[in-house]
C-alpha cells in the first residue's frame, strides 16, 4: 500500500509523477536561493529556476566561481585577478592552458579549520562499538601539534605524506597538517595488499607514511604490521613512519624501519599554527586509478579547485551547513574520504565509520543514523539493493527523524532502489543519486535540494559543469544514449597526472575522444525533464549486433528477481559479432535451472529489448570487485578471453576471477 501523505507534498512511491518534491519551506531553507539573492545583487538578474541558473553558470562561469568564492567564504592570503586565465587548452596539465585564479594564495586545511569552537567536529564508530568525538576546538589544537611534528621531521611543500590507514580521527588530522604545510597527502584503504599499496605509493615516494597497527573489518581485528613492515623496507624514500595503536595500546614496532607511535610523533606543548599560503593549483591529493587494467595512475588534485568545487557541492547541491551531522560510508581509499572530510569547511559534525556496513545484521549504519542524529546519509547503491534484498524496513529500526537527505553513488541507483528508499526510510527527505569520480574528485551530476525526484534520474548538472550527452559524430542528444562529456573547463579538473611530464597520459585519459572536449567514460542519457541517467561505464558497454546496451539497463532488471543476489554482465566476442553473457550469484536456496534462466531472459526482455536478453546466463559464487566496491567487468572479460588482467592487487577478492577462467559453456 502507498504511504499516505499530506496533500500537496510527497506523492505516493508508485505514482507516475516525482517521488519526492520539496515544499515551500525546504526552498526557503536552501543555502541556493541565498546564493541566487547574491547573484542578483550583483547585476546578473533573477534565475526563473535551476536550468536557468545553471546556464548562467556555465555561461558566465567566472562571475560563477567568483561568486562561489564569496559565498562560501573562501579563507585565503590573497584572491587576485583574473578569475580565469583563459588559454588555448582545455587541460590544466597542457600549455597554453586555462588557468584558475592564477595570482591566488591560499591554504586547504586553514579553510577547512575556520572554525575553533566547542561543537563537535568528528565522531568515530568502529564496528567493534568504539566511539570518540572531538570538538572543532579540540581538532585544531591537535592538527597543530601533528604539523609541528612533520615539519620537525622535514616535511614542507610539495613533500608526500601517505597514510595506510582505516577511516578514524587520526588520518583526519594527519591529512590536514599534511595540507596546513603545503605537503601532499595521499592514502588507501588498510585492506590493500603490499603490493596494491606500493604500485601507489611507490610511484609516489613519499617522506613520511601514517598507519595504525590494524583495524576491524566483518567481526575480526585485523593486523597491519606485518604488511607495514614489508611495505616501509620496499620504499626507500620514507624518512619517518607513525602508527597509531588501535588494536593494542603498545603495539609491538620493532618489525617496522623507523616507526613511532602516534603520541610520540606529536609536538610536546601546543603551538599554533602556521600555513602555508600556496598557490591555488599547487598539489593537495594524489588520488589512483582503480588499477584493474595497469599500474594505477596517480591523478594529482589542487588546493584551490578541489576546496572550491567540494564548497560549492556542499553548500549548494547538499545544503550543508553548521547543524548538519554529516556521514558517508567509505574507506581512505575512496574518492569519497576526501569529499567527505572538505565537509569541516561548512562547519558540519562528521561521522567517521570503519568497517563492515553490514555489521549487526546488516542494521549497523542505520541505527547510527539515530544515535547520532545523522542529517546527511552518504552510502552505495550497492548498499541500498542490498538492503532492499534482505527486506530490511529502516523506519521499524531506527528513528530516522534527523533525516533529511541521502546521497547515493559507486553505481547506478535503480528505479526500484528510489522506490524502496521512499517506502521504507520516509517519505520526506530528499534522495540524490550523485555521480563524478577520482577523476575530477567530485561529480558532474547530483543533487539538488529545490528540484524533485524521480525514480532511476539524477536530479542535475552540477553547477558551474557543462555537461552533455553525445552521439557518436560529436553531437549533444536529448533522451538518447551517449558519452557523458564536459566542453567547459572547471576548477577540479586535475592538475597534472604525477610522473607524466610531456602530458601524454593526461591527454589519452579524458581528450583523445574529441579535441578539447573532455570524455568522461561514462554512457549516459539526458532526459527530458533535465535530469540524468547513468548506465554504466563507457569501456564496459556492450554492443551485439552493434546495438549498444548499458550494462546498469541489465542490472536493473536481473537484480530485482528475488532468486538473484547480484550480477555481473559482459560482452563475449563470438561469430564475429559480441554476445551478451551474464553471470549470477543466486540467493540462499535456488539453483540456476532452465525455469530460471527462461524467468530471467523474460524479465529482460519484457521490461528492456530482445536486445538485451543474454545468450548465456551462468552460476557463479562470487564477484570480483574493487577495495572500494564496484564490480571489475572489464577484469572479467579479460579472463573470458585468456588476456591478462594486469593488477589483481587492486581488487578486494581477486580469487573470485577463478571462477570464470576456461568455462566449457563459452566455448559453445
Amino acid at each position: 500500500m502507498p504511504v499516505t501523505l499530506p496533500t500537496g507534498q510527497h506523492p505516493p512511491v508508485d505514482s507516475a509523477g516525482p517521488l519526492w518534491q520539496p515544499t515551500e519551506q525546504h526552498k526557503q531553507d536552501a543555502a541556493l536561493y541565498g546564493f541566487m539573492a547574491l547573484l542578483a545583487e550583483r547585476g546578473h538578474g533573477e534565475f526563473e529556476d535551476y536550468a536557468a541558473l545553471h546556464r548562467f553558470s556555465v555561461e558566465h562561469s567566472a562571475d560563477f566561481w567568483e561568486a562561489v568564492w564569496d559565498y562560501a567564504e573562501v579563507i585565503a592570503q590573497c584572491k587576485g585577478e583574473p578569475v580565469v586565465e583563459h588559454g588555448a587548452s582545455f587541460p590544466c596539465q597542457l600549455e597554453p592552458a586555462v588557468r584558475w585564479y592564477p595570482n591566488a594564495r591560499l591554504n586547504f586545511a586553514e579553510n577547512l579549520l575556520r572554525y575553533r569552537d566547542d561543537r563537535i567536529a568528528l565522531v568515530s564508530h568502529l564496528e567493534n562499538g568504539q566511539r570518540r568525538s572531538i570538538s572543532y576546538a579540540q581538532l585544531y589544537s591537535d592538527v597543530a601539534r601533528l604539523a609541528a611534528g612533520l615539519r620537525n621531521a622535514g616535511v614542507g611543500p610539495g613533500d608526500r605524506v601517505a597514510g595506510f590507514m582505516p577511516n578514524i580521527i587520526e588520518s583526519v588530522q594527519a591529512m590536514l597538517a599534511t595540507a596546513s604545510l603545503g605537503a601532499i597527502w595521499s592514502s588507501c584503504s588498510p585492506d590493500f595488499g603490499i603490493n596494491g599499496v606500493l604500485d601507489r605509493f611507490g610511484q609516489i615516494r613519499p617522506k613520511v607514511l601514517f598507519s595504525a597497527d590494524g583495524y576491524y573489518y566483518n567481526g575480526k581485528a585485523c593486523d597491519s604490521l606485518g604488511r607495514l613492515a614489508a611495505i616501509t623496507d620496499a620504499i626507500e624514500s620514507l624518512e619517518a613512519v607513525v602508527v597509531v595503536p588501535l588494536l593494542a595500546e603498545r603495539p609491538q614496532l620493532s618489525g617496522v624501519s623507523a616507526a613511532r607511535l602516534w603520541n610520540d610523533f606529536l609536538a610536546e606543548e601546543s603551538c599554533e599554527m602556521t600555513f602555508a599560503h600556496m598557490p591555488f593549483d599547487h598539489p593537495l591529493y594524489i588520488m589512483y586509478s582503480s588499477g584493474t587494467t595497469g599500474m594505477p595512475k596517480c591523478i594529482v588534485h589542487g588546493a584551490g579547485g578541489t576546496l572550491l568545487q567540494h564548497l560549492k557541492e556542499h553548500r549548494l547541491h547538499v545544503n550543508l551547513g553548521r547543524d548538519d551531522v554529516f556521514f558517508y560510508f567509505t574507506t581512505c581509499g575512496w574518492m569519497m574520504w576526501n569529499w567527505l572530510v572538505s565537509g569541516l569547511a561548512s562547519g558540519a559534525t562528521l561521522l567517521l565509520y570503519d568497517g563492515s556496513p553490514f555489521a549487526d545484521d546488516g542494521l549497523a549504519l542505520i541505527k547510527t543514523i539515530e544515535a547520532e542524529r545523522i542529517s546527511v546519509f552518504g552510502v552505495s547503491a550497492k548498499y541500498i539493493a542490498a538492503l532492499e534484498k534482505a527486506h530490511i524496513v529502516a523506519r521499524d529500526t531506527a528513528d530516522l527523524s534527523s533525516l533529511k537527505t541521502i546521497l547515493s553513488t559507486g553505481s547506478p541507483l535503480s528505479h526500484e532502489s528510489f522506490h524502496y528508499v521512499y517506502k521504507t526510510f520516509k517519505a520526506d527527505l530528499c534522495l540524490s543519486s550523485i555521480s563524478g569520480g577520482t577523476d575530477i574528485l567530485s561529480c558532474f551530476v547530483g543533487g539538488c535540494p529545490v528540484l524533485p525526484v524521480r525514480a532511476g534520474e539524477i536530479q542535475a548538472a552540477g553547477l558551474g559543469m557543462a555537461v552533455e550527452i553525445w552521439n557518436e559524430a560529436g553531437e549533444p542528444v536529448l533522451e538518447e544514449k551517449g558519452e557523458l562529456v564536459c566542453t567547459h573547463p572547471f576548477p577540479s579538473m586535475p592538475v597534472a597526472f604525477w610522473n607524466d611530464v610531456d602530458g601524454e597520459l593526461y591527454r589519452a585519459a579524458y581528450f583523445s575522444q574529441w579535441p578539447n572536449v573532455w570524455a568522461h567514460g561514462d554512457y549516459g542519457e539526458k532526459t527530458a525533464s533535465g535530469g540524468y541517467v547513468i548506465h554504466g561505464r563507457s569501456d564496459a558497454v556492450l554492443n551485439p549486433g552493434g546495438v549498444r546496451i548499458g550494462t546498469a539497463e541489465i542490472y536493473r532488471q536481473v537484480e530485482q528477481l528475488p532468486e538473484i543476489l547480484e550480477s555481473i554482465v559482459i560482452g563475449q566476442d563470438w561469430a564475429g559479432d559480441v554476445r551478451v553473457v551474464l553471470f549470477v550469484v543466486l540467493t540462499d536456496g535456488f539453483l540456476l535451472d532452465d525455469e530460471l534462466r527462461q524467468k530471467i531472459c523474460r524479465t529482460i526482455r519484457d521490461n528492456a529489448t530482445p536486445r538485451h536478453v543474454p545468450a548465456k546466463i551462468l552460476q557463479v559464487t562470487d564477484i570480483p570487485r574493487t577495495l572500494s566496491g564496484k564490480i571489475v567487468e572489464l577484469a572479467v572479460r579479460n579472463v573470458v578471453h585468456d588476456r591478462p588482467v594486469k593488477n589483481t592487487d587492486a581488487l578486494a577478492n581477486p580469487e573470485a576471477l577463478e571462477q570464470f577462467r576456461n568455462l566449457e559453456a563459452l566455448r559453445e
